[in-house]
């Protein structure tokens, strides 16, 4: 009898485990995941909070850009691709633009991770199909990811390296295992991967460039296109995942072409003359004085300021520290001098531009005063290697009173520069090397002639300490192939951030990136103390840790002095002629035209009282 008890005893408790085991990866099937803390967003949710579900869908919005493409594959490091491609591909999960780092399900049903994230497995919804009617499966999951990682540009193998292996656990679900280690991120890294057609790509070359508009699953697929000249996107009309929550009230329109111009003076033109319907504006000189036109003042264009909470990052001219001349860091401080901010800003930019000082600028992430707290801590693991400034002084870019007479930051900078080996020549009046004689010179490689007015009063500056800047402006193909292979002194970079850092500052900083072709380490940084820091920044457990390990990572960069930091807005500048209407709620991350919608009434209206400049 006892024995019989025990038995039984045995039986009921590994049902009883067995049912906990069941429940227990039940429960790691999600919606969505959250980098850090909860998702804001349930699993019962029907929209994001930031877009209209009840936006009509039609009507056509023409956009500008700018260069020329001859190519449809975006993935790989071949050819100058199309703009605004990603529309025709879905991703396994969306990001949403009101949380700091949180992504909700989109070709997958569910998402399942578990504590340690160590593995992600996503199982796709069985409804999801590519534009010819087949059903996405894991297959073309596994092969999309094991191309990129081939084939596609070399960015994929860096940003995917922990991925240990890829199965197929059945047709609609794939998991992905990672390498050891702490990388909190990287099941929502995963979930950003843009799954490809295997069918349709196995007899063609991936590796080639193409001008046969490729097979997708997004919202829109390509109707018509000039090569180089102009592409049209069509919105998809039975589109399998029109009714997918995180895509309710996107995608309203049912056009969206772009037409190429060879600059930005053209494009503005083009769209005062009505050309266009929509514009970006990134130029304060063109927002203070190309617009003062009637079609402005009577409402028929609306110029916006719309205001964004979003990580302003950092902009700035970036040394080529696998140059020589910028080896010495005292060098690249010194250089810094040469550029008066507060006389451009008055100047050029008519005042629209605040300094950017920080790498996470607009964000809780920069670092600002002197480090404390926790922040000091892990700086100090680091004291023996970092500049004693880190911990002394306060970061700030050298400054100005606006005049334009900048006499003594020009003589600091000189004396820096003799501090770092050089001096004016007294015969030729060139800053030379006291060792080897060489004249100081470096050229800026620019792809925009916008940016030419910017640069010259710098030139100017230099030119004050005997050193000779040339300034070149190339097309936007050239410009691509030198950028990528790092042949260049310095250019013109903006890094953008999110409010959430991971794994991108790897190849933003990462000495591993300084050497690989097609990273985003432009400068070249090689600090064995910044890659602690970012890895120490992709294993965060928390919220707040991560805020304090990006502010180490932050002034550490600052004091690296691997850019000349530039400006930056706190507001998105919007023109568009008054056709649209959008929701009432802007997203931290600011407004997107893909939740805007054609008004009826309004381009009615609109198009009663004619467009252009009268």
């Amino acid at each position: 009898m006892n024995r019989l008890v025990a038995v039984v005893a045995t039986l009921l408790l590994s049902a009883m485990m067995a049912t906990g085991a069941a429940q227990s990866a039940e429960e790691l099937k999600r919606h969505g995941l959250a980098m850090h803390g909860d998702l804001k967003y349930p699993a019962t949710f029907r929209n994001f909070a930031y877009v209209n579900p009840a936006a009509p869908k039609g009507g056509e919005v023409r956009l500008s850009a700018i260069g020329s493409y001859d190519s449809f594959n975006g993935f790989i490091i071949k050819g100058q691709p199309a703009i605004a491609l990603s529309l025709i591909y879905d991703s396994l999960m969306t990001s949403s633009l009101d949380e700091p780092f949180s992504a909700y399900c989109l070709l997958c049903e569910t998402v399942e991770v578990p504590e340690d994230r160590s593995w992600v497995a996503f199982t796709l919804r069985s409804a999801a199909r590519w534009h010819d009617g087949q059903p996405i499966t894991a297959e073309d999951v596994i092969w999309t990811f094991n191309t990129l990682l081939e084939k596609g540009e070399p960015f994929y193998r860096f940003y995917y390296a922990a991925v240990d292996k890829v199965t197929k656990t059945d047709d609609r679900t794939v998991k992905f295992t990672f390498k050891r280690g702490e990388n909190r991120e990287l099941p929502l890294i995963i979930g950003q991967l843009p799954v490809l057609p295997k069918h349709y790509w196995e007899n063609r070359d991936f590796g080639a460039t193409t001008l046969e508009p490729p097979l997708g699953s997004g919202a829109y697929k390509i109707e018509a296109f000039e090569a180089g000249r102009s592409i049209t996107y069509t919105r998809v009309p039975d589109y399998w995942g029109a009714r997918v929550p995180a895509n309710v009230g996107h995608n309203n329109f049912d056009k969206v072409r772009y037409d190429y111009y060879r600059d930005a003076s053209v494009a503005i033109e083009a769209f005062k003359s009505g050309a266009a319907d929509y514009r970006d504006e990134n130029s304060s000189r063109h927002w203070a004085t190309s617009y003062n036109i009637p079609a402005v003042r009577d409402g028929r264009l609306k110029k916006e300021e719309i205001p964004h909470k979003r990580s302003a990052g950092m902009q700035g001219f970036v040394y080529n520290m696998r140059r020589d001349i910028f080896a010495d860091s005292k060098v690249r401080q010194a250089l810094a001098y040469g550029f008066d901010f507060e006389w451009s800003n008055k100047t050029l930019f008519y005042g629209l531009y605040t300094r950017t000082r920080s790498f996470f600028q607009n964000s809780e992430l920069a670092a600002t005063g002197l480090p404390q707290g926790r922040e000091r801590e892990i700086l100090e693991k680091f004291k023996n290697r970092l500049p004693p400034e880190v911990f002394s002084k306060v970061y700030n870019p050298p400054a100005t009173d606006g005049s334009g007479q900048n006499r003594n930051q020009l003589k600091y900078a000189l004396s820096l520069l003799q501090q770092a080996g050089w001096d004016i020549d007294e015969e030729t009046r060139k800053l030379t090397h006291k060792e080897t004689g060489k004249a100081m010179e470096f050229e800026v490689l620019l792809v925009s002639p916008l940016f030419e007015r910017v640069v010259l009063p710098f030139k100017k500056n230099l030119a004050r300490l005997g050193i000779e800047v040339n300034v070149r402006t190339v097309d936007s193909a050239q410009y691509q192939q030198r950028v990528e292979n790092f042949d260049y002194d310095m250019i013109v970079y903006p890094w953008g951030q999110s409010n959430s850092p991971g794994n991108e500052q790897r190849s933003f900083w990462g000495s591993e990136a300084a050497d690989r072709q097609g990273s985003q380490n432009y400068s070249g940084i090689k600090d064995p103390v910044v890659d602690e820091l970012i890895e120490m920044l992709i294993a965060a457990p928390t919220r707040e840790e991560l805020v304090q390990r990006t502010r180490a990572l932050d002034r550490v960069l600052q004091w690296n002095h691997i850019v000349i930091p530039h400006f930056h807005s706190p507001v998105d500048r919007i023109l568009s002629w008054n056709k649209f209407s959008r929701p009432s709620i802007i997203p931290d991350r600011g407004t997107s035209l893909f939740t805007w919608w054609v008004d009826p009434a309004k381009e009615k209206d609109l198009e009663a009282k004619g467009r252009g400049q009268q």
